[in-house]
């Protein structure tokens, strides 16, 4: 009998001391491997909140920006047709110059408000209202073209801070309650919570009035 014929035929497997030696070098690679594929899920998580807040914030400020833009609501009865106040802070969303959202909406954290350039009769009122939705307390916009109405709500920050005293606050470049109330610049300072950690981020728009 060939050597290679007894080699095949050998059936005593393998030793315990082998075993272990198998079993311990299988440790010494999953541990680490366990490891690196941990701190992947960890850091794939992480990036998906970084990137969610950031698509957040990018909405918010555009929208943001386009509204301050437009804002201008003016006296079309007599030359030379003078703005009226068009914004309003802390506002009820069925009462103020321009209401705007059903009634049991929260109060407006601020409020703008300009003439529809299609109509000139119509005034179109945006809102941004703090919302809690199940475990979450988001920013919205309501829009409102001609009526107190909302013809869209769209979501802007999924994740305000839910700390007490920590809400969204507005600032104007000339106080916001001038009359006529049509500040140069608005600003929107939106306390922003970190779901990983509850640290509380404060990110701030600004929008330049377009009309003069």
């Amino acid at each position: 009998m060939s050597v290679t014929e007894r080699l095949r035929r050998d059936e005593r497997g393998v030793t315990l001391v082998e075993v272990l030696v198998a079993t311990a070098l299988l440790a010494i690679i999953m541990v680490p491997l366990g490891n690196a594929l941990i701190g992947y899920i960890r850091n794939s998580d992480a990036v998906s909140r970084r990137l969610a807040e950031s698509h957040d914030i990018q909405v918010s400020a555009a929208y943001f920006a386009q509204d301050v833009q437009s804002l201008g609501v003016r006296d079309w009865s007599a030359h030379p047709y003078p703005l009226e106040q068009s914004i309003e802070v802390n506002a009820p969303a069925t009462g103020g110059l321009y209401p705007c959202g059903a009634s049991g909406t929260p109060d407006a954290v601020v409020r703008f408000a300009w003439d529809d350039p299609t109509d000139v009769t119509r005034t179109i009122r945006v809102a941004y209202v703090v919302v809690t939705t199940g475990t979450e307390r988001q920013l919205r916009r309501l829009l409102c073209v001609g009526s107190s109405t909302p013809t869209s709500d769209t979501v802007l920050v999924h994740n305000v801070s839910q700390v007490s005293g920590e809400n969204p606050t507005v600032t104007c470049v000339s106080p916001c309650a001038d009359a006529p109330a049509v500040p140069r610049a608005v600003r929107l300072t939106i306390p922003i919570r970190e779901p990983a950690n509850d640290a509380t981020v404060n990110v701030v728009l600004e929008g330049q009035r377009r009309q003069t």
